[in-house]
């Protein structure tokens, strides 16, 4: 099942999450009513021999205030989760893993995620740690792929193999790739509106517990009538966790085969999954712990996580997760029996800095020549960590990326520069362009100039991937600094009065990365391609443009017979040879709103396009790094996963770590 269909299997099951949950709202009225009608008769019995009536308005007030506390909760949880994935991860209990850890464990997981999202052309994600989780569990989450986090356990990193780890993040990146995050975060918000009864009824407890009001003449203490209709409501809310079960299941069981396919089909390695599931089948440590998370917030955030995070009140119907002795059959073809999941072996060096030879202390001092002293004297210390390589080949070979590339690229003071140094151009723009960072960027100016001076050996095909091993690290900038830092990059990309093609592919995915909104949703506003027809021309145009260069002996005309072949993929769209748009039309304002556009289509319209896109750029030869870089660019401008052809065309080849 591709990205695009499960976007719209999500759809569909957010409309029986919609039914489910409608459901369960009902039941817990129902309940609520006839708990408080019962306690109504124990506190007030019956007058004259007759049943007393209820207050006028008794069980519409009942209904009024459940329906106020599970909209309420549902709303107030929602718009706590609006920053998607780091709120998720926070809720956990998570904290967030520097890209320039220099714990040995850590650089370990950075290292196996940075691997899966090279290979898969995405930005690499958020790395968070449940510290205080000795259990074998980890979950992706995140409301689209650009601001994805992915969060393990210390029992992870403490237990499993290196293969094994990578198993377990590949089976996180099948929930990002394959668009599962949205409606996991949804169910998170919905169900906790669901469980707020239960919370209320604690709180009434409480007071019944502890209110020091007096007995009345007319039936049993108000302390008693309290604390009862507390623990009336604090079962009442069980039903609500019932529910929770049950809607979990009904969404996301089927995912979780999905998604340990995935992790084989990414790591070709069956054992990788498969051996993290059997430790967690067999982990025990004086008590059975396995995948079970301890963390108050367990409950409700149970269907994020690879393994079950609470133990299943029932089976069947109602496991957030399928068993564990399932799921392994389905890997391996057969019964597997559980291993044992000891503590590995792995030293810590939590003190040691992990990027010694790139000048980071600098970060107040402004200089060229102070700045090339600092890296000329700089050596890592004895027993540090080893400078790990990174290759990127094309067609022009393999070239290594130099050690203060790869420290730069992990930390957000220097990865601004990285950001600078690919927009600088030569001349008298490039004059303009150091002058301007000398007067707004003062103290990244002398490490700019620095790195451009490793950028330029690199072939074109490093370029972007060196923006997504950049991407975890500039998220770690405050809102304002990311906001300066794009201000920033629009000037440069204006100081020679013109926007390059490498110029709008950057700042289109650093906007789409890095602005306030790039993590929230975007509301479905056009259903068909139909709808956007002359957007979806200017975008092929562009793609056309791009793809047949101006030396082409009859670039026009290579360049139509392109656009076309991309509108035949699209025939509900009728484009014909007038809906192309030569360049003199193709301003990047007209390009920018086609893709805000095109990023509003419905999940299954956006495939079409991207198809179409592909097959303007396909001439049946390799495909070039320049249509690559642009159907990037366009990809992440309407959040859609890349091609394969596309990754293909970027020859990435990620350092492994030893341990």
């Amino acid at each position: 099942m591709t990205f695009f269909e499960q976007q719209h299997q999500a759809r569909q099951e957010t409309r029986k999450l919609v039914l489910l949950f409608a459901l369960a709202v009902i039941a817990i009225v129902v309940a609520v009513n006839l708990a408080m009608a019962l306690l109504w008769i124990f506190k007030f019995g019956s007058h004259h021999g007759a049943l007393r009536q209820y207050p006028k308005g008794f069980f519409e007030v009942n209904t009024l205030v459940t329906l106020l506390l599970i909209g309420g909760g549902t709303l107030i949880q929602t718009f706590n989760l609006r920053d998607g994935g780091d709120a998720v991860a926070l809720m956990a209990g998570g904290r967030i893993v520097s890209p320039a850890s220099g714990d040995l464990q850590e650089r370990r997981l950075l290292n196996v995620v940075e691997e899966m999202a090279l290979a898969s052309g995405i930005a690499c994600p958020k790395v968070y740690l449940l510290e205080q989780e000795d259990a074998i569990n980890a979950f992706a989450a995140g409301y689209n792929q650009n601001e994805a986090v992915v969060a393990v356990t210390r029992g992870t990193l403490n237990r499993l193999t290196r293969d094994e780890l990578q198993g377990v993040v590949g089976h996180e990146f099948s929930h990002i790739l394959n668009g599962d995050m949205r409606l996991n975060i949804h169910l998170i918000g919905v169900l906790f509106g669901i469980q707020m009864i239960a919370g209320f009824g604690q709180q009434l407890m409480n007071v019944g517990r502890y209110w020091g009001g007096g007995r009345d003449d007319k039936g049993p203490p108000w302390q008693l009538v309290l604390f009862l209709a507390g623990l009336v409501l604090f079962v009442v809310g069980y039903i609500g966790i019932f529910f929770g079960r049950l809607i979990k299941s009904a969404v996301s069981r089927q995912r979780e085969f999905l998604a340990d396919a995935s992790a084989v089909q990414f790591t070709r390695n069956p054992e990788g999954i498969g051996g993290a599931l059997r430790k967690i089948g067999g982990l025990t440590d004086g008590k059975k712990i396995g995948s079970q998370i301890n963390h108050p917030n367990a409950e409700q955030l149970s269907h994020l996580f690879l393994g079950s995070a609470r133990p299943n009140l029932l089976d069947g119907w109602f496991a957030t997760h399928p068993p564990l002795a399932e799921r392994l059959k389905r890997i391996y073809g057969r019964s597997m029996s559980p291993l044992e999941a000891p503590e590995l072996a792995v030293p810590y060096a939590a003190s040691v800095e992990r990027l010694p030879d790139l000048p980071f202390a600098v970060a107040g001092l402004a200089g060229a020549a102070v700045v090339s002293a600092a890296v000329s004297a700089a050596a890592p210390p004895a027993g540090g960590l080893p400078t790990p390589s990174l290759e990127f080949g094309n067609s022009s070979g393999k070239a290594a990326l130099s050690s203060q590339l790869n420290g730069a690229v992990h930390d957000p003071f220097a990865a601004r520069a990285v950001v600078y140094a690919l927009l600088l151009g030569e001349g008298a723009e490039r004059e303009a362009q150091l002058a301007l960072l000398k007067n707004e960027a003062p103290q990244q100016a002398a490490l700019t100039t620095f790195l451009a001076e490793s950028i330029v050996q690199l072939p074109l095909s490093a370029r972007l991937p060196l923006v997504d091993l950049a991407t975890p690290a500039l998220r770690e900038l405050a809102q304002p600094e990311r906001d300066k830092m794009l201000v920033l990059v629009d000037q440069l990309i204006a100081a020679d009065s013109r926007i390059t093609l490498a110029e709008f592919v950057l700042q289109t995915i650093l906007t789409r990365r890095l602005a306030p909104r790039s993590g929230r949703l975007v509301p479905v506003k056009f259903n068909k391609l139909s709808e956007l027809d002359s957007d979806i021309a200017v975008l092929l145009s562009l793609v056309a443009h791009v793809a047949v260069p101006a030396s082409h002996a009859d670039a026009v005309g290579a360049r139509l017979a392109a656009f076309l072949r991309g509108a035949h993929v699209c025939p509900e769209l009728n484009l014909a040879a007038q809906h192309y748009c030569n360049g003199a039309s193709l301003g990047f304002p007209r390009v920018r709103l086609a893709l805000d556009h095109a990023n509003q289509l419905a999940p299954l319209a956006k495939p079409q396009l991207v198809k179409a896109l592909l097959a303007v750029a396909d001439d049946g030869a390799a495909l070039q790094i320049v249509s690559a870089d642009i159907l990037r660019a366009i990809c992440a401008g309407i959040e859609a996963p890349i091609p394969p052809a596309v990754a293909a065309t970027y020859h990435a080849y990620p350092w492994q770590f030893d341990n």
